[in-house]
């Protein structure tokens, strides 16, 4: 319980067995992610059942992040790779064909999404190979043509950006809505959804939930979608920066400031953040992290975001539970420095803000040893973290998909399932879980925070200070007494 930032692992084939699982917790994982641009659903399955199988073995609490892959936009098949060179010419048509060299400079492909070719004009970019070649339009019409502006070997399938194109697709393919009708039937408890550009996307993707109470992620990798973002925002249960295909939407000078700008954002609205792509990239082939791989880590820790995300390190890595080690490590001393405290620096969403704000103050400034926040939604305790406190929050909740979601959650230790009852009862059940886990210090105090009646999302209306002589009382209280 010492790191208060939260994190995100990928699993893969090095990655997907109970054992290494079970390994990645222990190590500081607290929500894994299923990557549906590969696997089948019969594979996503299995791996799934070895999460919650793992969890169980623990006797902890991890979350499961569905990543649906949206519409990629691929280049089509080529005879042979394409050695491109700064002045060559590439000419995009719509005929799906498998592309060629049709003279020594110039070049024939086509894309998975040939409609986009009627949305490009003259002077715009497209970066082949995902960002690493470089191409100028320099005709538009039935066909697109451009300029390449530096040298790159081009092979088939490759990914393809539009960085200047408000592209307008449906980023919910058919794929996609039956991945996450999968992820419904098993009951993920987060769905990233890519490529977003409008709150539109978000809308939709709620939809096919069919009422089902998943979170919905909106990854932020266009510049179309920061544009966007306040109204994503709210369509959102929260955001991903996803850095990668970002860094290619955007100068890539830009990227830091939309990271911070983003994660401010999102802190200030109350709305988780995982920050992703590439943080600790070498750690894949690799024994130790890079010093930048280091730093980029920390500055997001320090950003005040919520989750920071693994992805190849820990999906094919040859040593996951070493980087999942060494990124807790990171995040555990970055925080010896974390800037605590922002109530002051944050206004009130709505009334019950105040409640949480006060909490926060209290436990601070009594130095207490823990805030027991028992929450049916899970909003009071995201209330709580929002402000950044340096008192751990231990979360209890009425229902187990409230306590799910808080994996992602700064600062909050989802705890275990308290059944609705009365307000002495439930304080008793909590402080008696924690001394089963060997986690409670009777001295005290604690600050718990329940809402009565009980099992009303947004009903937080009591705040309780549990010194040590109320802890000793109501851990003696008899279960048949009532109050």
């Amino acid at each position: 319980m010492q790191k208060r930032t939260k994190i995100l692992a990928t699993l893969g084939p090095a990655s997907d067995t109970i054992e290494i699982i079970e390994g990645l917790i222990k190590a500081g994982a607290n929500m894994f992610r299923l990557n549906f641009s590969h696997g089948s659903h019969e594979y996503h399955l299995n791996t799934l059942n070895n999460i919650r199988k793992a969890m169980e073995n623990l006797n902890t609490t991890v979350a499961v992040l569905q990543d649906i892959s949206g519409p990629k936009v691929r280049l089509g098949d080529l005879k042979e790779p394409f050695e491109l060179r700064k002045g060559d010419t590439i000419r995009f048509v719509k005929d799906d064909i498998v592309g060629y060299q049709e003279s020594e400079t110039e070049y024939v492909a086509s894309l998975n999404y040939p409609e986009l070719l009627d949305k490009v004009k003259k002077d715009e970019y497209i970066y082949l190979y995902d960002g690493t070649i470089r191409a100028k339009v320099i005709e538009t019409g039935a066909q697109v043509k451009a300029e390449i502006e530096n040298h790159g070997k081009l092979g088939s399938r490759k990914g393809v950006n539009f960085p200047n194109t408000i592209i307008d697709i449906d980023v919910i393919t058919e794929k996609d809505e039956k991945d996450i009708a999968w992820g419904v039937e098993n009951k993920v408890d987060y769905f990233a959804i890519s490529f977003v550009q409008n709150k539109k996307d978000m809308e939709h993707a709620r939809k096919l939930l069919n009422g089902y109470h998943g979170k919905l992620i909106a990854k932020i990798e266009k510049f179309d979608a920061v544009e966007n973002i306040d109204e994503i925002m709210e369509a959102s249960d929260g955001l991903m920066v996803a850095r990668g295909d970002l860094g290619i939407e955007v100068p890539y000078y830009e990227v830091p400031t939309i990271q911070k700008r983003l994660i401010k954002k999102a802190n200030a609205a109350c709305k988780p953040v995982i920050t992703a792509t590439q943080m600790l990239l070498s750690m894949t082939e690799n024994e130790r992290a890079t010093r930048a791989e280091i730093s980029d880590v920390a500055n997001a820790v320090l950003d005040g975001t919520d989750v920071v995300m693994l992805s190849e390190e820990s999906a094919v890595g040859t040593d996951p539970i070493n980087v999942v080690q060494t990124m807790s490590n990171i995040i555990a001393k970055t925080e010896e420095i974390y800037n605590f405290d922002k109530q002051s620096k944050l206004a009130y969403l709505d009334e019950f803000d105040v409640i949480q704000g006060t909490v926060t103050k209290l436990a601070d400034d009594l130095g207490a040893k823990g805030i027991l926040a028992l929450t049916s939604s899970g909003k009071s305790a995201m209330k709580i973290s929002r402000y950044r406190p340096k008192t751990k929050i231990l979360a209890f909740s009425h229902k187990r998909k409230t306590l799910n979601s808080l994996c992602a959650i700064w600062g909050v230790y989802p705890i275990t399932v308290i059944k609705e009852g009365q307000a002495s009862k439930m304080i008793q059940k909590m402080l008696k879980n924690l001394e089963s886990r060997n986690i409670l210090d009777k001295t005290g105090p604690y600050i718990a925070t329940i809402g009565y009646p009980a099992g009303i999302p947004g009903s937080t209306n009591t705040i309780k200070i549990l010194t040590e002589g109320e802890i000793e009382y109501y851990l003696n209280l008899p279960t048949n007494k009532k109050k």
